[in-house]
């Protein structure tokens, strides 16, 4: 007889394990089902965890080589060990992966190791083995979208996957996108001395982000040495004896141009992946971009059958999963699990990093909201030029007549960290001067989000 639980969750990426953790904290007989060695899906794995030890050491060596020396900081040698540094990003990544299976094994969560396949309603198999399951989630995660006419082996031609594993420095790398992803790996790879060229379909670099803070990234990266080709396409590779030749065109259509590189990085977006699930054998509806259709509760048309995270429409970020996973494991529960969509933080993790939420000016524009902005620079900020970190800004967004903060976008010294404290405020309802009357520690970065919430009515102090 085949063994029962009251959830079977595929994949153990951020929204399927902690999924499972939180089911089984509810007191859900839980398993969670993961084909690779490794507990952590992509996230831990090949994406988040080693792409940010790598930038968090890329850093180090960039600000060694060209920093230290303004600080009064000397250092007559200096030497890339870049295995060492593909060494301790590994053992970065064992680490998280091995506290993910901890976990499991504190909570009581059954790790299914293999390959699922759904069999139907209620039914999963592994490896051939089959079990039964109240509740099936589906956190399979997504994949890295392909390009036609660029085929890649993750030798020369690499995903996000093969650009984390390169055991040299490439002398030219060229970046196929300019997103979150391609420019992450992108300041990799050119603080440990590559050049760097970025083509971009669009006009503007990462889609979605607030465009004024675009062009003023786009302006700060170009100053590090970054080349872009905007509203340029890539139409074909060629592999050659020296790296890669590729052919471009102006996405309006026009004359062709080639481009060498040693290192090409496709990085144009990704979709979800559910390969060898069995969706259309289990009757599974698609959405028309071929995601997993979910109602708002997270339940497919299949009855028991539920899905999370990036197979599902929404913004393919590990948290947002994570919120998800903690939102259905308490709904099966028997609670009143809840994601709100509008404070969503999103980050990008270069120097200085990019960091959004909520709604930008061309998203009000569009709805014909009036609002007000506030705005402040980091080079009237003391903790930033401390830091000598002056570079961008932070801006808010409220209400006009309400002052609700309806959204934030920062370019700056950990904007990632900064943008945690406006997400906070907006899942409360606050509105501008709530943060501004909110006591900010001096000197911080934070009294930066301070002043530019002062600055929605005219009043900042610093400037």
């Amino acid at each position: 007889m085949s063994e029962s639980f009251d959830v079977i969750i595929i994949g153990s990426g951020p929204g399927g394990y902690v999924c499972a953790i939180r089911a089984a904290q509810l007191g859900l007989k839980t398993a969670c089902v993961e084909k690779r060695a490794t507990l952590g899906g992509t996230c831990l794995n090949v994406g988040c965890i080693p792409s940010k030890a790598m930038l968090q050491s890329s850093e180090n060596f960039e600000e060694v080589s060209h920093h230290f020396a303004d600080h009064g900081i000397v250092v007559d040698s200096i030497k890339l060990d870049l295995a060492r540094m593909q060494a301790r990003k590994g053992e970065v990544v064992n680490a998280n992966t091995k506290g993910v299976e901890f976990l499991f094994k504190k909570n009581k969560v059954t790790w299914l190791k293999g390959e699922g396949r759904i069999l139907g309603a209620g039914k999963v198999a592994v490896d051939g083995t089959e079990y039964e399951a109240k509740s099936i989630i589906i956190a399979t995660g997504s994949e890295s979208v392909p390009l036609p006419g660029v085929e890649v082996d993750e030798k020369v031609i690499v995903t996000s996957t093969g650009g984390l594993e390169l055991q040299s420095v490439p002398k030219h790398m060229v970046v196929i996108g300019g997103g979150v992803i391609g420019l992450e790996l992108g300041s990799v790879w050119h603080r440990l001395g590559a050049d760097v060229t970025v083509v971009e379909y669009l006009d503007h670099l990462v889609p979605g982000t607030d465009k004024e803070v675009g062009k003023a990234f786009e302006r700060v990266l170009t100053k590090q040495g970054f080349k872009f080709k905007l509203k340029t396409k890539v139409t074909g590779a060629t592999k050659t004896e020296t790296g890669v030749k590729l052919t471009l065109e102006p996405a309006a259509g026009g004359e062709t141009e080639t481009l060498d590189a040693d290192i090409v990085l496709v990085a144009i977006g990704r979709r979800a992946f559910y390969e060898g699930l069995g969706l259309q054998e289990a009757g599974i509806e698609l959405d028309d971009r071929k995601r997993i259709k979910v109602d708002g509760h997270y339940a497919t048309n299949v009855p028991g059958i539920y899905a999370i995270g990036d197979v599902i429409a929404g913004p393919m970020l590990a948290h947002k999963a994570e919120d998800e996973g903690v939102a259905i494991a308490e709904m099966l529960a028997g609670q009143a699990g809840h994601v709100n969509y509008n404070v969503i933080p999103g980050v990008v993790y270069t120097w200085p990093e990019v960091a959004s939420v909520g709604a930008t000016e061309e998203t009000l524009k569009a709805e014909g909201r009036e609002y007000s902005v506030g705005k402040f620079p980091f080079t009237a900020n003391g903790r930033a030029r401390a830091m000598a970190a002056t570079d961008g800004f932070v801006k808010i967004l409220a209400d006009k007549k309400t002052d609700e903060v309806l959204g934030a976008h920062i370019i700056g010294p950990d904007a990632g960290t900064l943008i945690a404290e406006i997400a906070t405020a907006m899942e409360f309802g606050a509105s501008s001067e709530d943060i501004a009357r909110t006591c900010h520690a001096h000197p911080t970065l934070s009294e930066a989000v301070k002043e530019a919430a002062l600055a929605v009515e005219g009043r900042a102090l610093h400037i």
